[in-house]
């Protein structure tokens, strides 16, 4: 009887019940948006409306169920990512350097695993490669990602206060790039 109680509240919460977010993002400011691209994140697509929120959960590595909306109210890039996936390696530490410049109160980065990545892999994998502000976040069963599309990786969303989808990116980026830094910064100025 608790889970389909919690499943309402946190699809609630996800589709914006909490009134205390206000964003919105104007014709005006999504091309804004549109116009600080460059280099790879010209591959950004910003939604002319936000996308309802994604209602499913992921783990830790100690089999901890978490959810999107557990976070509500920060601006979240979420990246989906696998071990064996070249790009997403690439990119794993501009997530993590994106995460020690912006992440705080109002900004996260949350990288999840999706589909088959051994645990001692991905612990291997992030210490190789330095990255040490990402906590592992595991969708062993490709659900979440599934449900946001990702049929290739990484895939990454940028989700607003509300846990909506606003923009998305696929493909490999320099997320701690100039002007992913621009971009991300309008985004959490937008209160």
């Amino acid at each position: 009887m608790k889970t389909p109680l919690v499943a309402l509240l946190y699809a609630a919460l996800s589709l914006g019940a909490n009134q205390g977010f206000t964003q919105e993002i104007t014709p005006e400011i999504r091309a804004e948006l549109m116009d600080m691209r460059a280099g790879n994140m010209r591959k950004l697509k910003v939604n002319a409306e936000p996308v309802a929120a994604v209602v499913l959960s992921f783990t830790n590595p100690a089999g901890e169920v978490l959810h999107l909306a557990d976070s509500t109210g920060k601006i979240r890039v979420v990246n989906f990512w696998a071990t064996w996936c070249f790009p997403c390696r690439e990119e794993m530490p501009t997530l993590d350097a994106l995460q020690k410049a912006l992440g705080g109160d109002d900004f996260e980065v949350l990288t999840i695993a999706t589909g088959f990545n051994d645990l001692g892999g991905i612990e291997r994998f992030l210490e190789q490669a330095e990255v040490t502000a990402l906590p592992i976040r595991l969708d062993p069963d490709s659900s979440l990602g599934n449900a946001y599309g990702a049929i290739g990786l990484p895939l990454t969303v940028i989700l607003n206060r509300e846990g909506q989808e606003i923009a998305r990116l696929t493909g490999g980026a320099e997320w701690d790039s100039e002007s992913a830094l621009n971009i991300l910064n309008e985004l959490i100025s937008l209160n």
